[in-house]
């Protein structure tokens, strides 16, 4: 076990809100089983925002869903593993103990809003629904507790609009909605699965800064679950790569940018457009050559071994534990 529940930063001790250790999420299809997430660590503390990225396939969402176990079973299923919330491993819980912990302590933001918002119920009916199961409260009050959280996300006449459907909020207003009610309950942790992905870039960058806001104002942790680098070098304090299923690096935000290690890592480094040195040189964006490999048979090896520049014998035959090569970054390379 590579992490304590508790660890001390400058005398201060910081309490270890989840733990995966171990994950494998495998999914049954008439092809065979599909390796999803296969052996995936991850920590995240109290306070902080935690980037997971990688590229479509890698097991990011399925990760974070698994999390909160909303995974359909079947085909679904958790071949091993643990995921220990505040030292609770959730995994054996039920429904009934899950859906205490749903919402109330681990909420979670879904990529597009208008798919998980019910188009037949307010907005403020929808965000009211939760408040009222959770904090056992009348509908009146949980009405006003609806108001306040689109006050608190910046929707302007928050009275009026909580009686709004979806289809009358713009993008951005969807997803600032989907804030309100994720946090309507001032969750411990906010699971964001690619909220910015469908927004234009002003309100990607609005919508940021409110959970940043929001992060601060509830004293809650982040895990923000995106492929865009840039974005994580601008709002998370640690990084964990994933690729195929595993996780491949973890470092501290200025490490992982500094210094990276992987070589998959370099390459989504290497990807980032450069701004600064349009103006000087003309340069073409390096793309990382092949394709991720079937998580149906997955190769013995290092299953980035098949696109990697730096790839030998050793790479095809066996996979590389992840070792810590500095203190807190993880890498699983040979190299």
């Amino acid at each position: 076990m590579r992490w304590t529940r508790a660890a001390s930063f400058e005398g201060f001790v910081v309490e270890t809100l989840l733990e995966i250790h171990g994950l494998k999420t495998w999914f049954k299809t008439d092809d065979g089983m599909v390796r999803a997430v296969d052996g995936v660590d991850l920590r995240i503390d109290h306070g902080e925002t935690v980037g997971v990225v990688g590229e479509s396939g890698c097991g990011k969402t399925v990760t974070a869903r698994s999390v909160l176990k909303l995974i359909d079973m079947p085909p679904g299923r958790f071949e091993d593993g643990k995921i220990l919330w505040r030292g609770r491993d959730l995994i054996p819980l039920d429904d009934e103990e899950m859906n205490r912990i749903r919402a109330r302590e681990i909420a979670i933001i879904f990529q597009e809003p208008m798919t998980s918002l019910n188009p037949v119920y307010t907005v403020g009916d929808q965000i009211a629904e939760v408040i009222a199961l959770h904090q056992k409260l009348g509908r009146k009050q949980a009405m006003e507790g609806a108001a306040e959280m689109l006050r608190l996300v910046n929707i302007p006449n928050p009275q009026r609009r909580v009686h709004d459907y979806p289809h009358q909020f713009s993008g951005g207003m969807r997803q600032r909605v989907m804030i309100a009610m994720a946090l309507s309950c001032q969750p411990k942790l906010l699971i964001a699965d690619e909220p910015t992905t469908a927004l234009d870039v002003t309100i990607q960058a609005q919508i940021l800064e409110l959970m940043h806001e929001m992060k601060d104002r509830f004293g809650m942790a982040i895990m923000l679950i995106t492929h865009a680098m840039g974005v994580v070098a601008e709002t998370c304090q640690r990084v964990t790569v994933m690729y195929a299923g595993k996780v491949v690096e973890e470092a501290p935000v200025g490490e992982l940018f500094g210094q990276p290690r992987h070589p998959y890592t370099q390459g989504l480094i290497r990807s980032i457009p450069r701004v600064d040195r349009a103006a000087e040189k003309k340069q073409r964006l390096e793309a990382i050559s092949g394709t991720v490999p079937s998580l149906l048979d997955p190769p013995p090896g290092c299953r980035f071994a098949a696109r990697c520049r730096y790839a030998s014998d050793i790479c095809v035959r066996e996979m590389p534990p992840l070792k810590e090569v500095s203190p807190g970054h993880f890498v699983r390379c040979v190299l």
